[in-house]
């Protein structure tokens, strides 16, 4: 049974425990970024789509020779589906992000004179765009307020408290009841990187976190007491997630 330890703090309302949470983010890494390598809206939404299941390193591998190669959405339009496969069958589900990259960017072109759109509404008519993807590009590229959840993001949110939520929508929707419109995008972005590299999905690194004292999952699952009553991380891990989201 897990015990609570004096110093520990006990945030009143979620509004409270983000404000915290946000507080230790920005005095931290005050301006977060994607790390996804990209030089226009075309190049990135290229690159998001490609990262669904799969690392950003990767995917800065592999976007390089595919946008030497199709530099625009007009030449991607023109892609052969063989050709473009070539380019990214090392990541998660080449044959269908390949299909799909096609088809988005015939829609740019068709649709959209060949310019991304801006709004959620309409990039999530864009084929391989879901409602996550959708959200990072308006983020990211047009400072709009919002919150896409990944795996990360869903794990993070939910180990600390910050959410109770089951599917991402949820965890979307009560995030922005409790984030200033003004810090979604950053906070986008610190949830994923905290949940990349510290808050791990099988062996989260509470010792390297700073959020301990607020973090439910540390406080309720992630710790017990020796004999001896000092603290000590018990061998719990998390299940194995299976997160698709837009898959």
């Amino acid at each position: 049974m897990s015990q609570t330890f004096p110093y520990l703090v006990h945030p009143e309302s979620r509004n409270e425990l983000a404000g915290y949470v946000l507080d230790y983010f920005s005095r931290r890494n005050p301006k977060p970024e994607t790390e996804l390598t990209y030089q226009s809206p075309y190049q990135l939404a290229v690159a998001v789509i490609l990262s669904a299941q799969c690392t950003d390193k990767r995917v800065n591998i592999v976007t390089p020779p595919l946008f030497e190669k199709y530099p625009s959405p007009q030449a991607l339009a023109q892609a052969r589906f063989e050709d473009l496969y070539q380019v990214v069958k090392s990541v998660s589900y080449p044959n269908n992000k390949a299909k799909n990259l096609i088809a988005m960017a015939k829609m740019l072109v068709e649709q959209f004179n060949g310019e991304l759109p801006r709004t959620v509404e309409e990039l999530v008519l864009l084929p391989g765009v879901g409602r996550k993807t959708a959200n990072v590009l308006v983020s990211v590229l047009f400072d709009t307020p919002a919150m896409a959840v990944d795996t990360h993001v869903f794990r993070v949110s939910n180990r600390i408290g910050l959410v109770e939520a089951t599917n991402p929508l949820q965890a979307e929707k009560q995030l922005v009841e409790i984030i200033p419109r003004d810090l979604l995008p950053k906070a986008h972005h610190w949830l994923i990187l905290h949940g990349r590299y510290v808050c791990k999905a099988r062996k989260p690194e509470c010792s390297q976190c700073g959020l301990t004292n607020v973090c439910h999952y540390y406080m309720e699952e992630g710790m017990c007491f020796c004999e001896d009553g000092a603290p000590q991380f018990t061998d719990r891990q998390p299940d194995a997630e299976e997160f698709r989201a837009e898959e």
